[in-house]
């Protein structure tokens, strides 16, 4: 299996486990809803036709906060199945409670380091998409080499990719936008789906940080790349 990164940094993580205070609502909904909506990690690769009991597009979310655009994006596309990773609990509750009130089917969660999920648990040509919506941009030159978009986990979204599949990032870091851009491109198996960047396309929700962060002059860099097919 090609590796995600180099030896020398697969020891660097590109999250703070930062807990924060979980809810009485947040901890109902992974004492009773995980065992249901989410996935144990194990060095093993998933059966994702299984998991969801059907066949349908496959979208991969990586780092999905509170939930609150996942659920969104899941209850407007019944048609797809949605596979979202998360390593912060208060958020994982969040969103096992947007499932439940939504009613969703189509949607599972593994809390867990995304990086070691795409090493050991992802088909190969399995994903349909993948989205990853505002990862922290460690903005500080010294903790660059944190930062989750690097030329090796692109490698391995692309491993996972099928052909004509899609990977969507979106950032309010202008510096980190350029950063993503120039590691895209660097992928031979991907093309980008416009010049440089993206408008926003209908599907992925304005949040209220988003919003927040709009009226504050704040801009939103959109990056679709799709991969190639033979």
């Amino acid at each position: 299996m090609t590796g995600i990164y180099p030896a020398t940094q697969q020891a660097i993580r590109s999250f703070v486990l930062r807990q924060g205070r979980l809810s009485n609502a947040q901890r109902r909904a992974c004492d009773t809803l995980l065992p249901r909506f989410g996935i144990v990690f194990q060095q093993h690769i998933l059966d994702l036709e299984k998991v969801f009991g059907r066949q349908a597009p496959k979208i991969l979310e990586i780092g999905f906060g509170m939930g609150e655009s996942t659920a969104a994006i899941a209850h407007s596309n019944p048609h797809n199945d949605y596979l979202g990773l998360e390593v912060h609990t208060p958020g994982v509750g969040s969103l096992l409670n947007k499932i439940e009130d939504l009613g969703l089917t189509n949607m599972r969660i593994i809390q867990h380091d995304a990086v070691e999920i795409l090493r050991y648990m992802l088909p190969l040509e399995s994903l349909d998409g993948v989205h990853i919506f505002f990862p922290d941009p460690w903005p500080k030159a010294r903790h660059h080499k944190r930062r989750l978009i690097q030329l090796g986990l692109v490698r391995r979204l692309c491993e996972c990719l099928k052909p004509g599949g899609y990977i969507h990032i979106a950032t309010d870091w202008e510096d980190y936008a350029i950063h993503i851009l120039q590691v895209l491109q660097q992928e031979s198996c991907l093309r980008n789906s416009a010049n440089d960047f993206s408008p926003r396309p209908d599907y992925r929700p304005v949040t209220k940080f988003e919003q927040c962060g709009v009226r504050l002059g704040h801009n939103v860099w959109d990056l679709i790349f799709l991969k190639k097919q033979d």
